[in-house]
């Protein structure tokens, strides 16, 4: 081939170079305008749904104030980005419709990370794992000493409807009678009266709970027989955001923030005076 005609093939391939990156970048640009990002920025205010009485992640005071972990995390992303936060107590089973139809920008409510959830919404990294552990009744104290001895037919165990718990019962636990509850409470208090021989939740609550009732009620199997970890949701298409996310949590996790927020609300039990009961 000669000099000439392989200079003009060059300067082509380098003009289709050129044209393919402009292309692309332009796209880059309109994917980035069309960011939640840039909706909170302009409106000044992050909105965050969850469901309030996850112990300890999000609560209610005695003063009618939100309050936990996922709320001071929560706070935390909204001063990073200057913006007001305005939380939205929506009922769990009801949190990602309503985030998928622009009712708030992000779920932060303790929310497990499972690939079910992820074929509507994308999560962050985890900002924190648990799995789930049990609380049984103090009359099978020595007999009941792990998930396996419940699985048995004469066994009750009592769990909360559409919560990952339940699905550990169903799936680990399938033997026994299985009673699920709306509330977390509902379902250690039948474990309490006697009619319920054991209650699986997550470890940060179970912690909660025994420190609550103590044990002359109750005998806490503390070691997770589940792998969980709990991460924040947005909606799918949208890497910007999630790219944002994952790098602020990258930033809290080592600058002292986090360790601050995880010994207040998990390793602490020094709230629980100001919780409503």
């Amino acid at each position: 081939m000669k000099k000439k005609n392989m200079g003009k093939i060059l300067v082509v391939l380098a003009a289709l170079m050129i044209g393919f990156s402009a292309i692309a970048t332009g796209a880059d640009i309109e994917l980035a305008k069309k960011s939640t990002i840039e909706g909170i920025l302009k409106r000044g205010e992050l909105r965050v749904g969850f469901e309030s009485g996850y112990i300890p992640f999000e609560m209610t005071d005695k003063k009618g104030k939100f309050v936990g972990f996922d709320m001071d995390l929560a706070k935390e992303i909204a001063k990073a980005m200057g913006v007001k936060l305005k939380l939205i107590n929506t009922a769990f089973d009801g949190v990602i419709p309503a985030l998928n139809t622009g009712k708030f920008d992000m779920i932060i409510s303790g929310m497990t990370i499972t690939q079910e959830r992820n074929l509507k919404v994308n999560f962050s990294d985890p900002y924190i794992t648990v799995g789930q552990t049990i609380l049984v009744a103090k009359k099978h104290e020595g007999i009941v000493t792990s998930y396996k001895n419940l699985n048995d037919p004469k066994y009750t165990v009592a769990c909360r409807l559409g919560t990952t718990g339940e699905k550990a019962v169903r799936r680990y636990i399938s033997k026994a009678t299985i009673r699920s509850f709306e509330t977390e409470a509902e379902g250690i208090l039948e474990v309490i009266n006697g009619n319920a021989d054991a209650f699986v939740y997550d470890l940060p609550l179970c912690v909660v709970y025994m420190a609550q009732q103590g044990a002359e009620k109750l005998v806490f199997l503390d070691k997770p027989f589940t792998f969980e970890p709990l991460g924040i949701a947005i909606n799918k298409g949208d890497p910007d955001f999630l790219n944002w996310l994952n790098n602020f949590m990258k930033q809290i996790k080592n600058d002292g923030r986090y360790d601050r927020m995880y010994n207040k609300w998990i390793k602490s039990t020094d709230w629980l005076k100001n919780v409503q009961q």
